[in-house]
């Protein structure tokens, strides 16, 4: 796919540059940037609006406009200038007018960060909510060189999972380690003696993320170390049990929005947050 990494390391962890070579696709400028920061059950996006179709993703997230005010039309009813906004989970969206730099923070739809997200929000337009209470704060934390990722992350009401299951954290691990394997939920409940429904309650509870959300955060994280290694996106997507490439490119986009092309496209930066 043209695609090839020059591994650096920052403070927050393997970082992965990625550089074009004959990419077909485009969404921005030339010469603009963005960075995305992805841990397993969260990621945050910072760079230029990219000017998409209207689309939906599989996971919510709450956007700011780092520099400005933007304006973006959700479902068939709401049409809103705002400074940030918060994207429903599979609700069709777009951003229509964008003056400078964006800020996504990507979470699963559990409960739990749903709530404290939404308790964030100040306003609603059409069951949409929008205008973080923290917006200004969020927007300072973006201009800074090298953003606090866990700052924003706090702020935007994304807590950190905490696993205090033995079982749930053997479990996990075992994804960690081999994110390709055909992880099935009844085969990890057997291996650590739950039942399958107390097992994927108690996981989701625990890890802050659904079962099968979780292996695929451990892919996205496996491919950025993979592309760190030097492996090319093919070989990348492969090592982590995606079945081609094109199902690593839809899994991409209904996670973060766009496709891996169209972020390399613009110049991105791919950072594994360890931590």
């Amino acid at each position: 796919m043209g695609i090839a990494f020059e591994p650096l390391v920052d403070h927050a962890g393997i970082v992965a540059r990625m550089t074009l070579s004959a990419l077909p696709e485009t969404c921005a400028a030339p010469g603009s940037t963005a960075r995305l920061w992805v841990r397993l059950g969260h990621a945050v996006y910072l760079g230029p609006g990219l000017g998409l179709a209207p689309h939906s993703t599989a996971i919510p997230s709450l956007g700011l406009g780092v520099d400005a005010p933007f304006r973006v039309r959700a479902g068939e009813s709401v049409d809103v200038t705002a400074r940030s906004f918060l994207f429903r989970a599979r609700v069709v969206h777009h951003l229509v007018e964008t003056d400078g730099r964006m800020l996504f923070c990507f979470f699963d739809p559990t409960s739990a960060r749903m709530t404290r997200c939404l308790g964030g929000m100040t306003a609603e337009a059409g069951g949409c909510p929008y205008a973080h209470r923290h917006e200004a704060e969020l927007a300072a934390l973006c201009r800074a060189p090298d953003p606090d990722i866990e700052r924003i992350l706090a702020l935007a009401s994304v807590p950190l999972p905490a696993i205090h299951d033995a079982r749930i954290a053997a479990a996990a691990a075992d994804i960690r380690a081999d994110p390709a394997h055909p992880h099935r939920a009844a085969t990890c409940a057997a291996g650590v003696g739950l039942s399958t429904s107390y097992f994927l309650r108690t996981f989701a509870a625990q890890t802050g993320t659904s079962f099968r959300r979780y292996v695929q955060w451990a892919r996205m994280v496996r491919i950025a170390r993979s592309h760190a290694a030097g492996h090319d996106m093919t070989r990348a997507a492969a090592d982590a049990g995606f079945a081609s490439p094109s199902h690593f490119s839809d899994t991409f986009r209904a996670m973060f929005g766009l496709t891996p092309t169209a972020f390399v496209r613009i110049g991105g930066a791919l950072s594994v947050i360890e931590r």
